[in-house]
């Protein structure tokens, strides 16, 4: 425990110049908190929204309900809680203990809910393709009980991921950018393979229709429903992707090439606005949802109705 506190202090010594708010400029900071507020609010609001209204969604398995359910909780936690320690970091004197340490658990919470949540979304691209592929078995395999413990254990792994703060942020960093390929990997083959599939599926029921063959009723609507969910996961996963990759590719070319002045104040200014950007897609993932999905939305103006009264 006393190793594990002074490898600590010394981490936050030798970071001291590079970690602080220095260089960014009363005016900066006044910007950030200014975006930082409603981003927060917003984010918080929508996706209580969100859990409370996914109860009355009847359109979608437990199991994939309980996925965009812990999608939410994700986001509501960065509107909760990142954008708040955000916040105290910039409002906190330069070179000081709290600046420091407000840094270390933006970093440590941002590792966690970002890392769910691109967990939670490769999860919900193999959910759309299993329910798409296996048919009625699909709800033999896929049931609520080892979805919680897939959650679960993605809360667990990021966790204890996270720790690894205190020790390196280029660590850190390292594993978040060896987690996000392979991810960004296995959703993009899941929806080009969902694509090919339901494309060969419309041209055997034109190939039915042109024969005389009749589908059994209710397919369509199914199929219908179907894919307005992977609609909607899709334009979330393309959210996330958007979100991420600008404060992604800076830290990796930053890395890598090493020609980057992590001092420089340019530079601060550029990480800055890439991790705003990064935590607005918390905001944004609500206002897909309600856009997307029918019954999502009208769940969600029944759950303001019933506050309103």
């Amino acid at each position: 425990m006393t190793n594990l506190t002074e490898d600590a202090r010394n981490y936050i010594t030798t970071h001291q110049e590079f970690f602080c708010t220095t260089g960014l400029g009363a005016a900066f900071k006044t910007f950030s908190l200014t975006l930082a507020l409603p981003l927060s609010i917003t984010a918080i609001l929508g996706n209580v929204l969100i859990i409370l209204a996914l109860r009355k969604v009847s359109s979608l398995h437990p199991p994939s309900k309980f996925l965009l359910g812990s999608l939410a909780c994700t986001d509501l936690g960065v509107g909760l809680i990142s954008h708040p320690i955000r916040s105290g970091f910039f409002l906190s004197p330069d070179h000081s203990e709290d600046c420091h340490y407000f840094w270390i658990l933006f970093n440590i919470t941002g590792f966690v809910f970002g890392g769910v949540s691109l967990l939670t979304m490769t999860a919900i691209s193999v959910d759309r393709l299993l329910a798409l592929s296996m048919g009625l078995r699909y709800k033999q395999l896929v049931t609520v009980r080892r979805v919680r413990v897939l959650v679960i254990t993605f809360w667990i792994f990021c966790t204890f991921g996270s720790i690894t703060v205190l020790y390196s942020l280029r660590l850190t960093l390292g594993i978040g950018c060896a987690a996000f390929l392979p991810c960004t990997i296995i959703s993009t083959f899941c929806y080009i393979k969902i694509y090919r599939t339901l494309r060969f599926s419309h041209a055997q029921v034109l190939s039915q229709s042109h024969q005389g063959q009749q589908n059994r009723e209710g397919t369509p609507l199914n199929k219908a429903r179907y894919k307005k969910t992977v609609s909607t996961v899709l334009w979330v996963q393309i959210s996330l992707l958007a979100c991420s990759l600008p404060f992604g590719s800076l830290v990796s070319f930053a890395s890598i090439t090493g020609s980057v002045d992590p001092a420089a104040q340019s530079f601060k200014v550029i990480v800055s606005l890439a991790v705003t950007l990064m935590l607005s897609n918390s905001t944004l993932n609500p206002f897909l949802y309600c856009w997307k999905m029918t019954e999502m939305r009208q769940a969600v103006k029944d759950t303001i109705r019933q506050f309103c009264c």
